[in-house]
């Protein structure tokens, strides 16, 4: 399902198709991961991110003052890149896994704009566990759109979007349970 947005491409795919379910999805790799708390620079400042990461894939990334060195892909990890890559009709060689606990966890508002994502980065995102609000906003306009990024559901981000728009996943006082994304891309 297309989403309608100017400035970018963004679409939305209920259930990413997997022979696995879901639930065993998020179990294993929230057991299986070696999650990371790692502290980014945001203006100036050093701050504990408000999530665990693990990085998977084929080249480093730097975000943020933070360098992360990858981890080979495990075959659970393999299994859902070439499922995203099928449902996508594109290629990726790293994933990043983000790892929100509760409702406590977030990410703040960020264009994934690094120059080893390339001009025009595509960005397959994955979501397993609890539902939590995405959040776009437009930087010129200031435009917003919300989506609710439920268990299995796979989101992609493409075209010029990460030059325009910013995005991010706002705390919540509600009581939520854990939540696992996966983000796959292709870095230079």
């Amino acid at each position: 399902m297309t989403i309608p947005i100017e400035d970018g491409e963004l679409s939305m795919l209920p259930q990413l198709p997997m022979p696995i379910d879901n639930a065993e999805i998020l179990s294993r790799l929230v057991a299986e991961t070696p999650w990371r708390a790692d502290t980014v620079v945001v203006y100036g400042k050093r701050h504990l991110q408000p999530r665990l990461t693990a990085w998977y894939g084929e080249a480093g990334y730097t975000y943020s003052g933070l360098t992360l060195h990858p981890l080979p892909l495990t075959p659970l990890l393999a299994q859902l890149r070439a499922a995203v890559e099928r449902a996508t009709g594109r290629r990726y060689n790293s994933v990043l896994l983000n790892y929100y606990r509760d409702g406590a966890d977030s990410m703040g508002m960020h264009s994934d704009d690094e120059p080893e994502l390339g001009l025009e980065p595509v960005i397959a995102s994955v979501s397993y566990g609890a539902t939590r609000t995405f959040i776009l906003r437009h930087k010129r306009s200031k435009r917003t759109v919300k989506l609710d990024l439920t268990d299995g559901c796979l989101l992609l981000m493409a075209g010029a979007l990460q030059a325009h728009w910013q995005h991010g996943i706002n705390k919540t006082a509600k009581l939520v349970g854990p939540r696992l994304n996966l983000t796959f891309r292709f870095v230079n």
